[in-house]
């Protein structure tokens, strides 16, 4: 099984009911919930910025294979030292990072990326994601296209390295297009971000956003040397 760390500033369900009747459970709630609609995949942890050790001790992080993040009003109180302990575990041990919504500005993400994250946003408005990668692990089963009747706009420039790999693009009602699904490979493990999630919205909910979900965390999830396989030393000899 995958052990899934999903973790959540937990500040807007705390603080506005309409948000807390929309997601009962957290956000972070949520989306185990996601997870658990493919049983025996994953192993779920959850954790809160309000949690011991900001929700990530050594314990469980190093015990994560992948780290699902979303974060919104709170990027600045996330410590230094838990981004790079983050970083480390992405680029030093293979571990799997899935940044969703608004963790575009997330210390981790930003940090593991390389960027600044910004971007442009505006109103809530109907968005078309077209899935321009289908031959894509994360891209199966999910149709050419699908609609979110009302989502937070992101537009480009999205100010991010050019991803690895392009998988989602998003259009907006009013115009505005957007890199909505994007794959980075950093050191020996891998990164997607996914746009839709605002916290307001129901896009949780829609059964092709969870699906991306779990495609990513499988994706993103390390891979393991194979049993009884010799050690790399063992057949890779010096030419002389």
């Amino acid at each position: 099984m995958i052990n899934v760390t999903v973790w959540n500033e937990f500040y807007h369900e705390n603080h506005d009911e309409n948000i807390r009747a929309l997601y009962p459970r957290g956000i972070h709630g949520c989306i185990a919930e996601m997870l658990a609609e493919e049983p025996g995949v994953f192993n779920v942890t959850i954790a809160t910025l309000q949690d011991p050790d900001q929700g990530l001790p050594d314990s469980v992080l190093n015990n994560t294979d992948v780290l699902v993040w979303w974060g919104h009003l709170m990027h600045g109180h996330v410590s230094d030292e838990l981004t790079a302990k983050i970083r480390n575990r992405v680029y030093r041990d293979g571990m799997g990072f899935v940044a969703l919504h608004s963790s575009h500005l997330s210390k981790p993400f930003t940090s593991i990326v390389g960027t600044d994250g910004s971007l442009q946003w505006g109103d809530n408005q109907l968005e078309i994601v077209w899935n321009v990668l289908p031959a894509h692990p994360i891209a199966e089963g999910i149709p050419q296209y699908f609609i979110l009747e009302s989502e937070e706009m992101y537009g480009e420039p999205f100010n991010i390295p050019q991803p690895d790999e392009l998988v989602f693009m998003s259009w907006f009602k009013h115009g505005n297009v957007f890199r909505s699904g994007c794959c980075f490979y950093r050191g020996v493990g891998k990164v997607f971000y996914f746009q839709p999630g605002h916290e307001t919205e129901r896009s949780y909910y829609n059964p092709h956003v969870r699906k991306i979900i779990r495609n990513a965390v499988r994706w993103a999830a390390p891979h393991k040397m194979m049993p009884g396989l010799p050690a790399p030393t063992e057949y890779i000899k010096p030419i002389v």
